[in-house]
């Protein structure tokens, strides 16, 4: 059971990364026969990656016509920002009240990894380097991961995968006077300070300042 569950995952996680690397683009049909050859698993176990997936929304199902990496537009990214906002905030606020030692460890743990990792490749296209997205989404999963409410974490965590989605296929767009590694020290300052309401109002501000270059780069 656990050798069979260790495969499934292993599937799961290969796929998940594909997308959010860019890898699989938005729209790209998701054919079982081929993920089966790329990962060596069997139907089955590509179609529950698939589905797991989809209940994630980063793969939707359309009848008739199977999986596909799902589409993006920025009616879909304002109704995205909106559930964050209230949701992502409130996850913040749990973590800053129930996150113990351990958990402030790992926050720091990550914020510094986010610090030292280069923002861009050199000579990159991308707007940002492959090291450095997985680092910044490790540092926003640490930051709610104190709070003890599964479900709300879980929902929480899913609207953070949708996020990195849009980000990846957003095209660079300047913004005069932000900074970035600013607002994430001041996030992590505002929670180790065990002040929920500063926390929030700032994941707030950095989450609103993300839409507007994402909605400009679409």
């Amino acid at each position: 059971m656990a050798e069979k569950e260790t495969r499934n995952e292993r599937v799961y996680a290969g796929i998940r990364a594909e997308i959010l690397t860019g890898l699989r683009k938005p729209g790209e049909p998701l054919r079982t026969a081929e993920l089966c050859k790329t990962f060596e698993c069997s139907v089955g176990v590509a179609r529950e990656s698939l589905l797991r997936l989809a209940e994630r929304d980063l793969v939707e199902e359309r009848p008739m016509q199977g999986f596909r990496v799902v589409s993006l537009s920025t009616a879909d990214l304002d109704d995205l920002t909106e559930a964050r906002l209230e949701i992502e905030t409130l996850a913040l606020r749990y973590s800053v009240r129930q996150g113990d030692a351990a958990w402030e460890a790992r926050l720091v743990g990550a914020h510094h990894l986010l610090s030292v990792t280069p923002r861009q490749e050199e000579g990159g296209a991308q707007p940002y380097s492959a090291a450095w997205g997985k680092a910044h989404g490790a540092f926003h999963t640490a930051l709610i991961d104190g709070c003890r409410n599964r479900h709300l974490l879980a929902v929480a965590l899913r609207l953070r995968d949708k996020g990195e989605l849009y980000r990846r296929w957003s095209v660079a767009a300047p913004q005069p006077g932000r900074d970035v590694p600013a607002e994430h020290r001041g996030l992590l300052d505002a929670v180790l300070a065990r002040d929920a309401d500063l926390a929030a109002a700032r994941l707030t501000a950095h989450l609103e300042a993300t839409h507007q270059v994402l909605a400009r780069g679409l």
